[in-house]
């Protein structure tokens, strides 16, 4: 690795977590911009599994021994695995002391591929955290949005999480076509009588090299979406829930440990097809992105072949970086996290911090920053400030 562009090394290694990408699904949501594959064949999970073991062992070596402070099953629908392959990965971090003794085990799973055993499995074999992808609890909203569940698997699935696991978090979705600002109440209502610790509420977007992006659906305007956000806000505002994050609310001192680290710019290691990872090493800051083919990546792990693209972060990088990361936070960041985690000096950010401060996006004190309310309506704008001139 060639030497970081930061003004100064990073002088103290940032916690480290580990996120692991199970990339197929049964059906590609229309909406979808992850390296998600359709699944056309049985899953591969006895040679996925063993690729990502080998990944693991050629990737810790560097990272100086540190423990994960947390794991995130991600996908696709990590859900599709069986819990033997998901106990045999936790077991091989547990037997080299690769997991701190309170690491926080996130899995992600789908309604519509949710049952008791593989359920209990993932407890037994050391997920504490299940991320249930119910996006919404009407049939009209989930057959536009392309689900494979309907509302009946939502509620059975819901119920089957609160039922098994004690931390767990349901993503919702909102602005959906022909959705009203009651519509999304009368979805956050019902995902509240699960008692959940965390709700991911996050707004329909239209990305890029999506079936969505290519046949665009008719969703509420701009007004209405306003309408829509302000009544999921103040919904969960009034049952006593945190909006800690941009798009996430949690029962005060329930956060997700693993979104936080992204946020406050801390280390993470991604293995699994098309995995990113932030690395800092000997003082410098990574970044790797995996080859994206589940195919691609087996063969070349098995191979012993590079598997991942590595690049230096530059000064640039580093401020924008960090900014667009930390500035989802409502609470902000002390300043001192900035150039402790990318080795930046004041003079590098100070007079964009100023500037921004100066225009209201920014609520600034000796030790601490943080998005003001017009700064978060406006974030995209805000966190462009820090982006190359």
């Amino acid at each position: 690795m060639a030497k970081a562009g930061g003004d100064q090394p990073v002088v103290q290694s940032p916690p480290l977590t580990l996120y692991v990408h199970l990339p197929w699904c049964i059906r590609k949501c229309p909406y979808c911009d992850f390296n998600s594959h359709e699944l056309r064949v049985p899953i591969p999970e006895q040679p996925y599994a063993d690729a990502l073991l080998a990944d693991l062992e050629q990737a810790l070596p560097p990272l100086g021994g540190r423990p994960f402070a947390t794991v995130f099953l991600g996908g696709g629908t990590p859900s599709l695995f069986s819990p033997a392959s998901i106990d045999r990965l936790l077991g091989y971090l547990r037997r080299g002391g690769h997991l701190q003794a309170d690491a926080e085990i996130t899995l992600e799973a789908n309604p519509g591929t949710a049952d008791e055993d593989h359920f209990r499995g993932y407890r037994d074999a050391g997920v504490n955290r299940l991320s249930l992808g119910v996006q919404s609890f009407d049939d009209t909203c989930l057959q536009a949005l392309g689900r494979i569940h309907d509302a009946g698997d939502a509620f059975r699935a819901a119920q089957l999480t609160a039922d098994i696991f004690d931390n767990f978090n349901l993503d919702l979705m909102y602005g959906l076509p022909g959705q009203t600002p009651e519509g999304a109440a009368r979805d956050v209502t019902a995902a509240l009588t699960f008692g959940p610790a965390h709700l991911s509420c996050y707004q329909l977007t239209l990305e890029p090299n999506t079936v969505f992006a290519k046949y665009p659906p008719a969703l509420p305007d701009e007004g209405a979406q306003a309408a829509i956000e302000q009544q999921v806000e103040d919904t969960l505002e009034a049952a006593g829930y945190s909006h800690y994050e941009v798009s996430a609310h949690a029962v005060p001192g329930r956060e997700c440990r693993h979104n936080r680290h992204y946020w406050e710019f801390a280390d993470y290691l991604g293995i699994g097809a098309g995995a990113h990872s932030k690395l800092t090493v000997d003082g410098g800051v990574y970044r790797e992105a995996r080859v994206r083919v589940p195919e691609s990546y087996m063969h070349r792990v098995g191979d012993g072949r590079q598997v991942a693209q590595c690049r230096t972060l530059d000064a640039t990088d580093l401020m924008a970086e960090f900014m667009m990361n930390a500035l989802r936070l409502r609470n902000g960041f002390p300043l001192a996290l900035l150039p402790e985690r990318t080795g930046l000096n004041a003079a590098s950010w100070r007079q964009r911090v100023d500037q921004a401060a100066a225009r209201g996006l920014l609520r600034l004190t000796s030790s601490h920053v943080a998005p003001t309310r017009l700064g978060r309506r406006y974030l995209n704008q805000l966190a462009a400030r820090f982006l190359p001139e």
